[in-house]
């Protein structure tokens, strides 16, 4: 490998490190909103027969049965081209719906909630009946009874599908190269069309995805280790 080529790897490597922080910013901004609208949408989700259930199963059931760069393209390109939007865009205090960012955030923030949803829905849904009478009989309401019991046993037993979804929704924000946004996929893009070497500018690229992956799968193993040591058989 001559020191010319030595030096493109290294330029790759640096120019998709430039790429790091928008791609964390989409990851866990997106998470986090997502799963503090998916907690709420969750129980709702959970009772199955009200409207307001049907509702949330329509919403989960867009953005789990469409592929994600379709959502995305219909925030930027369709919601972004709307007149009434464009016309906001120009009023102060808007400024942000110009920046592909904030639809790309968007698209990615509904996508987890959905996902995230189905997933804590169906934790509840498995709660042990005895805890929640265990509840009844010290006197709760049902609403504390869902705070203080199912809520935290739920959200247990959902770490293991849940970081499944961490994982998955990292890698999505892959797709927000297509939007004109230089996260690591973008900058691994920006780096190919300048050079014209592929392997030089996506294997850096997909080296930092699969150690982000690496340290998420540590940081959940550890987490279930914790929360879900009571789930674990026991040892004779």
């Amino acid at each position: 490998m001559n020191n010319e080529l030595l030096e493109l790897w290294g330029k790759s490597f640096s120019q998709c490190l430039e790429g790091l922080p928008l791609t964390l910013s989409l990851t866990f901004v997106s998470l986090l909103i997502g799963g503090l609208l998916a907690l709420p949408l969750s129980v709702i989700h959970s009772r199955r027969t009200t409207w307001q259930a049907k509702l949330v199963r329509l919403f989960t059931f867009f953005f789990t049965g469409t592929p994600l760069l379709v959502q995305l393209y219909i925030f930027y390109d369709g919601f972004g081209g709307l007149g009434w939007v464009q016309n906001l865009m120009t009023q102060d205090g808007f400024g942000f719906l110009r920046d592909a960012y904030f639809w790309v955030l968007l698209g990615l923030t509904l996508n987890t909630a959905a996902y995230s949803t189905i997933i804590f829905s169906g934790a509840i849904n498995n709660t042990e009946y005895g805890e929640i009478e265990a509840g009844r009989a010290y006197g709760m309401s049902s609403f504390q009874v869902m705070r203080h019991i199912v809520l935290p046993s739920s959200l247990r037993r959902a770490l293991p599908a849940y970081s499944n979804e961490v994982i998955l929704m990292l890698q999505a924000t892959a797709l927000a190269s297509s939007f004109t946004l230089f996260e690591i996929t973008g900058q691994a893009v920006r780096f190919n069309s300048t050079h014209y070497q592929p392997f030089v500018a996506y294997i850096p690229a997909a080296i930092m995805y699969l150690i982000m992956t690496y340290i998420l799968v540590l940081v959940f193993k550890a987490l279930e280790k914790r929360y879900l040591a009571h789930l674990r058989p026991r040892s004779h």
